[in-house]
């Protein structure tokens, strides 16, 4: 999963490229067709989004979506967001995986 710092999910949607990198001077990536966001992969800058809880928890419901999250579990994966965002300073990314990933084990499925 890639969380880009448009706040979308990206599944699909993108667009090669070629970027100046520490490994070589052109090296071949992928963007954002949405906002035209570049990722750099090579030299670990990838963007870490640190939102509100408002603005996480909107794309919480996304990822839930993405997901087919059950209605019945949507709530309880919610406050599992909002738990974790309040507990430390994971990125957004960290915060989504790590919530459906205890959301799973809760509920037995591996």
């Amino acid at each position: 999963m890639i969380l880009c710092e448009c706040g979308e999910i990206i599944d699909g949607g993108t667009f090669k490229d070629f970027i100046k990198t520490s490994s070589n001077p052109s090296t071949p990536t992928i963007g954002h067709d949405k906002c035209g966001y570049i990722f750099n992969f090579i030299d670990n800058k990838m963007y870490r989004k640190y939102s509100s809880r408002k603005e996480l928890k909107t794309i919480a419901i996304r990822y839930a979506e993405k997901k087919k999250i059950g209605e019945n579990d949507i709530e309880r994966y919610l406050m599992e967001v909002d738990r974790m965002k309040s507990n430390g300073n994971s990125s957004d990314c960290e915060i989504l995986i790590n919530a459906y990933m205890r959301l799973q084990s809760s509920n037995g499925v591996k």
